[in-house]
């Protein structure tokens, strides 16, 4: 056995060119059979286009944006997107009964509940429904494997990825569109159908076409996460720091109003899905590095600030008591404490090599249907609990 792992190496000393070429082959039949089923991309992402846009021009949008399409958006283009991944990974039909039960349940669920006018409920529902969707496109990207970690850690790089490439589709279109009307503007065209017409249209159908670039261009788009990571990892991290310090030092840690907390929470969310994405683009068994220890200076610095900010919300609740949105970011910030404790926990012992890295990414992977849940819980739960109001 030994002797055969030694002539193993020797054989590939001395024959590395043959076998580069056959990697690198390898992977380009993998992309061009990828790019080669680009019409079921197409058609999956026409079916979201349109489905998006007879919602739209039946709710009177851009004009009118009513609550049923707020809350049903994500409905109408998240099945497409697991159906393509239902097709893609060829699921059995258990599997894809699954995933269409699970939509369908979402559906009756935010559409059945007699919301008030103008409800901060309805306004909840229709931010948390797509974290509680996209566990269906996770469960159709994995092919029914959730039990796997390491398909788990799939899905995390598949999503940053998607939404790289669906900000850059985004930033296109909306360059487009904007030329779109300043051309037709001297024909006397009303430049309102470009938003009422492209706009639905071509969001709903780059949800699609993102997805199906990510599977096709994979080589290129991993080359990616490791630069992402090692810029925006350092900044953030002096950020988190400064802020918590000015804060500390200026006694403004206790009285943060709405608008700041959404601002920090969103920071936070942010910071994590940085430490996921810096987990997903690197080598499990490796040894810490100055990138692990920055990464702990910013997990460290959010999870003071999330103290400051629960402290804060703890004050505004025993003042003016339960709101749905308090309760909705309370219940946030709570699930955001214990991952980011979690996560600095790992990674002190990481960086001390007391753990492997691998832990660290277990911790995650093991975590990320809480974010599900708590999202399921303030979909199903909250509206009622507050009188739908």
């Amino acid at each position: 056995m030994g002797g055969l792992d030694e002539l193993s190496r020797e054989f590939a000393r001395e024959h590395s060119g043959r076998l580069w070429k056959q990697l690198v082959l390898a992977q380009d039949d993998e992309e061009r059979t990828a790019e080669r089923r680009w019409p079921e991309a197409v058609i999956f992402s026409v079916g979201a286009a349109v489905a998006a846009l007879v919602a739209c021009r039946a709710a009177g949008f851009p004009t009118e944006v009513p609550g049923w399409l707020s809350r049903n958006a994500t409905l109408l283009v998240i099945p497409f997107l697991a159906g393509w991944f239902a097709r893609r990974r060829r699921l059995p039909l258990r599997r894809v009964l699954v995933a269409a039960t699970a939509v369908a349940a979402a559906a009756a669920v935010v559409n059945a509940y007699p919301y008030d006018p103008d409800s901060a409920t309805e306004a909840l529902v229709a931010t948390h429904l797509p974290v509680v969707v996209w566990f269906v496109v996770a469960y159709a990207y994995v092919g029914g494997e959730v039990g796997s970690h390491e398909r788990r850690m799939d899905v995390v790089r598949f999503t940053g990825e998607w939404l790289i490439y669906y900000v850059l589709i985004a930033l296109g279109g909306g360059v487009l569109m904007g030329l779109t009307a300043a051309i037709l503007e001297p024909t006397g065209a009303d430049p309102e159908w470009v938003a009422a017409w492209i706009l639905p249209s071509g969001a709903a159908g780059a949800v699609v076409v993102a997805a199906w670039l990510v599977e096709s261009k994979q080589r290129v788009i991993e080359n990616m996460a490791p630069v992402l990571t090692m810029l925006f990892t350092p900044l953030f991290a002096v950020m988190l720091v400064v802020a918590v310090v000015a804060y500390a030092a200026t006694g403004l840690g206790g009285g943060f109003d709405r608008e700041l907390l959404g601002v920090f929470d969103a920071l936070m969310v942010v910071v994590l899905g940085l430490v996921l994405y810096g987990i997903s683009a690197s080598e499990p068994s490796r040894a810490p590095g100055w990138m692990d220890r920055t990464q702990l200076v910013a997990v460290a610095a959010a999870l003071l600030l999330d103290v400051m900010v629960l402290a804060s919300m703890a004050t505004r609740i025993g003042d003016l008591g339960f709101t749905p949105n308090r309760t909705a970011a309370l219940g946030l910030n709570l699930v955001l404490l214990v991952n980011l404790a979690g996560t600095a926990w790992w990674s002190v012992r990481f960086v001390t090599a007391r753990a492997a890295a691998h832990r660290l990414e277990r911790w995650q992977t093991t975590y990320l249907p809480v974010f599900a849940l708590w999202a399921a819980v303030v979909v199903a739960v909250l509206p009622p609990a507050f009188g739908f109001d």
